[in-house]
């Protein structure tokens, strides 16, 4: 009872510090007061104000606009090399090829960032693109830190997976695309969703990527918070951020309830298809096996 109870504290203890910071955000985005540290009221002025700040929402636009194209590009590259690093074992430099796909995992951002910045630069020098940096530069940076995540995921899905069914597959007469797309995409699609999940929420969040290869007009969200915060927080940020948790919070419901449902169909239709087998098996008349005659004494 002891160590039952302690477990318990510690596990209410470690949720109060991860999700109390976020309520007091969304409270104190109601704020009616201009000073964040004192309370004047309920109020939604600042959640109305937002629609006249065209340079904060246009941040926020903008990240949003990056995340998507980057969870999308993520997804088809770390895929990709997921497929290359657990389905062909043996070629020339595979191991340097898996140290290249999982080293932006452990580089730091600073570096990363100015690896890119310094490649950009020679880039615009050699064939004159980019002409400047803006929000292709930044998709591109944060497509390669995320698709490095991508690929985590989705290899250790695809080394659980069973390949007699994609040996049965091509066996009869599949090609090798039609089984990728029709049988191991369905069956690590949970893994997609989940790398794309952390795609988007990663490049959303990003800072110091995104500070060394954006440009004039490429302000990101991360950035606008970062620069405001410094001459105070706004309560106008505390809004942003609470329609972002709530946002976050909705698409996370939704994949879980769809999946969850998902869930439930299959478990369903494997125990009607069992019940179905043994109804099949009694309704069967068995066949009664002719015995030997008995030798005369």
């Amino acid at each position: 009872m002891k160590r039952f109870s302690f477990s318990k504290l510690m596990l209410v203890l470690g949720l109060l510090f991860i999700y109390l910071p976020m309520l007091i955000l969304v409270i104190y985005s109601f704020n009616a007061s201009k000073l964040v540290t004192v309370w004047g009221g309920w109020s939604i002025k600042w959640y109305v104000g937002l629609l006249d700040n065209t340079q904060l929402m246009g941040s926020v636009m903008r990240s949003l606009e990056i995340a998507c194209y980057t969870a999308v590009a993520a997804v088809a590259l770390g895929t990709l090399a997921a497929f290359v690093l657990t389905r062909v074992t043996r070629f020339k430099g595979r191991t340097l090829f898996g140290g290249l796909v999982t080293a932006p995992l452990v580089m730091p951002e600073v570096i990363t960032g100015l690896s890119l910045l310094l490649l950009f630069v020679a880039m615009a020098q050699m064939i004159g693109w980019p002409q400047e940096r803006g929000i292709v530069t930044i998709w591109i940076a944060h497509t390669t830190f995320c698709a490095a995540y991508v690929a985590v995921v989705v290899s250790a899905r695809l080394r659980e997976l069973d390949l007699s069914i994609e040996e049965a597959a091509m066996d009869l007469g599949a090609k090798p695309w039609k089984v990728f797309f029709l049988i191991t995409i369905p069956m690590i699609a949970p893994s997609l969703a989940a790398g794309g999940m952390m795609s988007f929420a990663l490049s959303l969040d990003d800072l110091v990527l995104a500070s060394f290869v954006s440009g004039p007009g490429s302000t990101t969200l991360p950035m606008e918070v970062f620069s405001a915060v410094r001459l105070g927080v706004k309560p106008e940020i505390n809004a942003v951020a609470s329609l972002i948790l709530l946002s976050v919070s909705l698409v996370t419901f939704m994949v879980w309830y769809f999946s969850r449902r998902a869930e439930e169909h299959r478990r369903k239709a494997i125990q009607q298809a069992i019940e179905e087998g043994a109804a099949a098996n009694v309704s069967q008349p068995q066949v009664k096996r002719p015995t030997a005659a008995a030798a005369p004494v």
